[in-house]
């Protein structure tokens, strides 16, 4: 999952971030709702952490101009205020969920997981394809019933796999999937990452389930 945090509190946003990446995910971070809308435009995110009281254009206002835009990304809502009529206020400019401060990290994982399976589309809580089956929430994966030893970045990048079998992924989509914008593009960290994977998806059951599509990048085979 590829996050955008927006939050102008360092030690907040900190926090926040290696929490997430900690759990495998890729984010960015944004102190401000002007350079949110750019960020979120210029960016595919899975979701976008949104804090209500920023310095220049509340997350009200950010919220409101991201559909304004067009752009569905889910977003969830965080503020210290917990009166029903800012709740209200924040469902209606376009946010798909809300949570109070001070909060667990746990169930700001849980509703990050529930807003990416509800959108766009319904996904699934456990994923399969073939015999393989990974869990986003539990971040088990396996292979028939061998349970897969994976790092959190190979984690990530199953992940998205299995949310696409069958489709032909480019590097680019693949590092805007499980890197953030520190990433430098030039290398050749997926192709090494792609390889671990296959070491510990497919080499060890025989199995080849991980096309390279010359020239183009490559494919989780949906069967």
């Amino acid at each position: 999952m590829r996050v955008l945090v927006v939050e102008d509190e360092p030690k907040m946003a900190q926090l926040l971030k290696r929490g997430l990446v900690e759990e495998g995910h890729a984010v960015d971070v944004s102190a401000s709702g002007e350079d949110a809308l750019w960020m979120a435009g210029a960016t595919a995110y899975d979701a976008i952490v949104l804090d209500v009281m920023l310095p220049d254009l509340d997350g009200f206002g950010v919220c409101r101009e991201l559909r304004r835009r067009e752009i569905w990304t889910p977003v969830l809502l965080l503020t210290a205020r917990d009166a029903v009529e800012d709740r209200v206020q924040g469902l209606d400019t376009g946010a798909d969920d809300y949570l109070v401060k001070p909060f667990s990290f746990s169930e700001l994982l849980a509703r990050l997981r529930a807003l990416v399976r509800r959108a766009p589309g319904e996904r699934p809580a456990v994923l399969e394809v073939g015999d393989l089956r990974l869990d986003p929430a539990a971040r088990r994966a396996w292979r028939g019933d061998a349970e897969l030893d994976l790092s959190a970045k190979e984690f990530a990048l199953l992940e998205i796999f299995m949310r696409r079998p069958g489709e032909t992924l480019t590097r680019v989509q693949l590092i805007d999937g499980a890197w953030d914008m520190a990433f430098e593009s030039r290398s050749n960290v997926v192709d090494v990452y792609v390889r671990y994977l296959r070491e510990k998806i497919d080499r060890p059951f025989g199995c080849h389930s991980l096309s390279t599509v010359r020239g183009v990048g490559y494919r989780l085979e949906a069967a």
